[in-house]
């Protein structure tokens, strides 16, 4: 007897380097109600999934990182509904070794601080907050020299567990199993956030996704309250 696969269907979601973390409790809660639909996940910065997308890669889903991407997919008919936000990211600095963050942003003006790392902010917008946050502080300056560029947000804690003496990340790594251990007010902080523009982020659906019904299912799980809980637990802000 041939065996049957345990998916009936399969969705391809391009998914912003930051909700790495949520993704996977993401993916649980939704295969509770829909167990035969297996979502595959491509990660990224939001800068080069976009660039993926508009050269024909098959994904269905988009959930970036802002509201600049999936609305540029949406004028070019790549996507086929306005970009809806689902989640409010926020950013944080973050060191693997303890620091005086009672000095506040200002933290990576010291000279015990060598190496910050930052997600690009050509491709990553969690890049181009960390810069308009370093910025508006009036600390550029002072320390573009200590800058490394990483290609994603996530990439960006990768540099500070190895090589970085502090970096911009994205709150919501803070909560994963690994990263749990790291205690605010001594290995990381908020990152004010006045000082840069609200990282809105948003989905679409793409024209591989249109006319499937699963896609649809999983378009709607993302706005349901399971959802938004889980987005809440990874330190998003959602409405």
């Amino acid at each position: 007897m041939a065996s049957i696969s345990l998916f009936s269907a399969e969705i391809t979601v391009a998914v912003a380097a930051n909700v790495s973390y949520a993704i996977v409790d993401l993916k649980k809660e939704f295969n509770k109600t829909h167990p035969n639909t297996q979502i595959k996940v491509i990660l990224g910065s939001s800068g080069k999934l976009t660039a993926q997308i508009k050269n024909g890669a098959p994904y269905d889903v988009f959930m970036a990182a802002n509201m600049k991407y999936p609305e540029a997919l949406f004028e070019e008919k790549i996507a086929i509904n306005k970009p809806a936000i689902y989640a409010k990211g926020s950013l944080a600095y973050f060191s693997k070794n303890a620091k005086s963050f009672s000095k506040g942003i200002n933290l990576i003006k010291d000279a015990s601080i060598g190496v910050i790392a930052i997600a690009n902010p050509k491709t990553a917008p969690y890049g181009k907050a960390s810069l308009e946050a370093i910025k508006n502080a009036g600390l550029y300056e002072s320390i573009k020299s200590k800058l490394v560029y990483s290609e994603s947000i996530s990439q960006a804690v990768s540099y500070v567990m190895t090589a970085a003496d502090i970096g911009f990340i994205a709150k919501s790594s803070l909560y994963s199993d690994k990263m749990r251990k790291y205690k605010k007010d001594t290995h990381w902080q908020d990152v004010n956030p006045d000082l840069y523009t609200p990282i809105n982020q948003g989905i679409v659906i793409l024209k591989d996704g249109k006319d499937r019904p699963e896609v649809k299912e999983f378009y709607k799980f993302i706005f349901s309250d399971k959802a938004k809980y889980i987005f809440r637990s990874y330190g998003y802000i959602v409405n």
